[in-house]
């Protein structure tokens, strides 16, 4: 049995953290995210920060949810507190 880094959310849709490994891929996600952001206004042409910013972040996101997703004990789907 494969062990898992998330747990399904009690409220709402996703998952969050349940090992260090979780932990882990959320810093560093967001740490990726952040620094993709913080280099788009040094460059100077608006159309290239745009697709900067857009592919910037798709190349960090995608990835980072594809393995949050594969890695979540039973997969998201949307809960409303009672239905565990």
């Amino acid at each position: 049995m494969p062990k898992y880094w998330f747990r399904q959310k009690s409220f709402g849709y996703g998952a969050t953290p349940n090992t260090w490994q979780g932990w882990l891929l959320t810093i560093v996600g967001c740490a990726a995210l952040f620094g993709v952001v913080l280099f788009g206004p040094a460059i100077r042409d608006n159309g290239l920060r745009v697709v900067w910013m857009v592919l910037g972040s798709a190349v960090v996101l995608v990835p980072t949810c594809w393995i949050a997703y594969a890695k979540t004990e039973g997969g998201w789907r949307w809960h409303n507190g009672d239905d565990r």
